[in-house]
Formats: structure tokens, sequence, C-alpha cells
């Protein structure tokens, strides 16, 4: 068992929407990333997704309206919801999700990352 300060291991992330592995259990993943700018419109046809603030303020658009969320706040995405995350500077955040799940989704573009590397 180790320990993880997920302020430190976003310390070693230069890249912006490509996300880390820092920890397993029960078939889901934690990831780590920093964002910044628009992402793409995506869903998720199986998976949840949680999106956790650990820095900063994310914009999670939705196409019922958008939510806004500060430090400490977290966001559950249900299976099936298009969302479309925006970060205006750059905010650090925790994902929760199940091992495989794609950072785009539905869609596939540059951004899509088919193996996150580990933080």
């Amino acid at each position: 068992m180790n320990k993880v300060n997920p302020a430190d291991k976003l310390a070693g992330i230069a890249e912006y929407w490509s996300p880390r592995v820092a920890g397993e259990l029960n078939g889901q993943q934690v990831k780590l990333a920093k964002l910044k700018g628009e992402f793409v419109w995506h869903h998720h046809e199986n998976e949840d997704e949680l999106f956790y603030v650990i820095k900063g303020r994310l914009l999670m658009r939705l196409r019922d309206g958008d939510l806004t969320l500060d430090e400490g706040e977290f966001l559950i995405v249900p299976r099936g919801v298009e969302h479309q995350p925006v970060a205006e500077e750059e905010v650090h955040v925790l994902l929760f999700e199940p091992a495989g799940t794609l950072n785009t989704g539905n869609v596939r573009d540059e951004r899509t990352v088919e193996t996150p590397g580990r933080a």
C-alpha cells in the first residue's frame, strides 16, 4: 500500500487533458488531470464519471444548462449525458470512473487517451 498526495502527483503532469491513473480499486480508476480550455462535447455510453475539483474552477456544459464547480466540489455525470468540461484557467481534477473509460467517451480525436499513464 502506498499513500497518494494528489498535489505532488499533479505537479508531475505537464499536459492538459491527459489523465493519469493514481490508483485502482474494484474495477475503478482514480485519475488526476490538469485541464485548460474547452474539451470536446461527448458522453459515456456505459460509465458514470465523477469530477472532483482540487484546484481552480471548472465549468461543465450540459445540454440543459451549465454547472460551475469550485474547489472542493464534485459532480457525477451519469452515463449517456452529453457534457463538455471547460476550464478558463488551469484546473486540477480528480476523476473516478471504471477502468477502460476513454476520456473522450464516444468521440475519438487528437485528445483521446487510449491507455492513460500512471501518475
